[in-house]
């Protein structure tokens, strides 16, 4: 046995006054080269408009950029870099709504109350951009640590430890994220034929028996 102490837990790491990790942080880029980036994004965007984003390809967006397949590569990484970079608006605009929106999803509501309309509002935001979200949907080794599912690991953690939920709070939230998988939501209404009323009264359930006192 070992006196190492364990490493905090979320939301002990990030207390719900301390700023939240933000989406694809990088180094601060020249003003080139942020023109650059834009120009490379707002090709990609219009081919995903067009083609749909499970077919845009790093060649695409090279060459309805004029540039080198290289250049995408540099700026963005891989494919799944690039569709994520471009769901960091609507990811952002989901984040607004939840970390300084009007209640009961913003500040203002108790914590079970946010709780509960975490889940249905993240549904109904993926269901909106269905398409690129399942498209961007990261390899399950970069699934847990991408920024944005940070976010919103980080938030639940922290309203269920604000709620006094007599459960394990850490994994509770993994697994009450686990049911807003974009995949998932999707199986369950297209081959399923559950209703997203339905899964959002689910989710309703299990924050209910989370937080139960």
């Amino acid at each position: 046995m070992t006196d190492a102490t364990p490493p905090p837990a979320a939301g002990e790491r990030f207390g719900i006054h301390d700023p939240l990790p933000v989406l694809h942080p990088g180094p601060r880029l020249r003003a080139d080269a942020v023109r650059n980036r834009a120009r490379l994004l707002e090709a990609a965007a219009r081919l995903a408009a067009e083609h749909g984003a499970a077919n845009l390809t790093m060649e695409a967006v090279a060459g309805a950029a004029s540039v080198g397949k290289g250049t995408v590569s540099r700026r963005f990484g891989d494919r799944t870099g690039l569709l994520l970079a471009l769901l960091d608006h609507h990811e952002q605009r989901l984040q607004e709504s939840f970390l300084t929106g009007p209640p009961p999803l913003g500040p203002g509501a108790d914590p079970v109350a946010r709780l509960l309309a975490f889940g249905p509002a993240a549904m109904r935001h993926e269901r909106a951009h269905l398409d690129m979200y399942l498209a961007a949907d990261p390899a399950p080794a970069r699934r847990f640590t991408v920024p944005a599912y940070r976010v919103r690991l980080t938030h639940v953690t922290v309203l269920l430890r604000q709620a006094g939920a007599p459960v394990d709070v850490d994994l509770t939230a993994y697994a009450l994220l686990a049911s807003l998988d974009t995949a998932l939501v999707d199986h369950l209404i297209t081959r399923r034929g559950l209703s997203l009323e339905r899964l959002e009264a689910g989710w309703r359930d299990q924050v209910g028996r989370a937080t139960a006192t």
